[in-house]
């Protein structure tokens, strides 16, 4: 049972968090596997969307693979990005698609046995929000000029209420990018923790005894299962819920007046 358990774990489930060096791929550079899972997923968006991007354009069937990046992508461009930034939806369409399936994908590759979540690593979240937060606070520059921007943005309420806002305010523009990374980490790296202490709680019950341990075993296993499940729709909602608020603080730099 104990072969069981560890086969199903596929070696030590914390391998999915924490990051480790890949000298075997080249020790000059430091790649770990979290940058290596992030190119891996950054080279799947290469491979996949130029070819699903001319079925779509060429009107031809593409199958059940294409149609269902289609339906997401119409999706993400009709309900999400369209409803916030209005005539403004293809200038930061790609972005945001980018934004979520690069995410996503770092989120599911995560999942394979063997490799590595990306986005458990709080510098890879965190150059995702600088991203986020250098793009919308640019394009709110060059849309509505410097000085109208910052006025928008701190100069809030009554003058007499300019000391106490401008503080306030300027936070809540540091708060924004840091709540983007570690939301994103924190729920990636969670659900990859309860599954290294349910399956290594199985491995010390079985240590000690092996009938109670069989059955303790068998009950992680299926834990671990049903948490895996729940993984893959948290892989969904977290990049949904990233390219979502970069829409929203996209929309609020356009027209901070709103």
């Amino acid at each position: 049972m104990n072969g069981l358990m560890l086969t199903l774990a596929s070696s030590d489930p914390l391998s999915h968090v924490l990051d480790h060096d890949l000298h075997w791929l080249t020790d000059n550079l430091q790649v770990t596997k979290h940058v290596l899972m992030l190119v891996v997923s950054a080279l799947v968006c290469v491979a996949i969307f130029p070819m699903i991007g001319k079925k779509i354009a060429g009107g031809a069937p593409g199958g059940r693979a294409a149609s269902l990046f289609e339906v997401v992508l119409i999706y993400i461009r009709d309900e999400m990005v369209k409803p916030f930034l209005g005539d403004d939806t293809q200038r930061f369409l790609p972005l945001i698609w980018t934004f979520f399936f690069v995410i996503l994908f770092c989120n599911l590759l995560g999942l394979i046995p063997g490799s590595a979540t990306a986005t458990g690593n709080i510098s890879v979240t965190a150059g995702f929000a600088v991203i986020s937060l250098v793009t919308y606070h640019f394009v709110g520059v060059q849309r509505n000029g410097l000085i109208p921007y910052l006025k928008a943005n701190l100069l809030v309420g009554p003058a007499y209420l300019w000391p106490l806002m401008i503080p306030i305010e300027i936070g809540g523009h540091i708060i924004k990018p840091c709540a983007l990374a570690i939301r994103l980490f924190a729920n990636m790296v969670g659900g990859h923790i309860m599954l290294a202490v349910i399956l290594g709680f199985a491995g010390i019950i079985s240590a000690e005894n092996m009938l109670t341990g069989s059955v303790i075993t068998v009950v992680s296993v299926l834990s671990s299962v049903m948490l895996t499940f729940l993984e893959l729709l948290v892989a969904f909602i977290q990049a949904y819920i990233f390219a979502f608020l970069t829409t929203v603080f996209l929309s609020l730099a356009l027209h901070p007046e709103h």
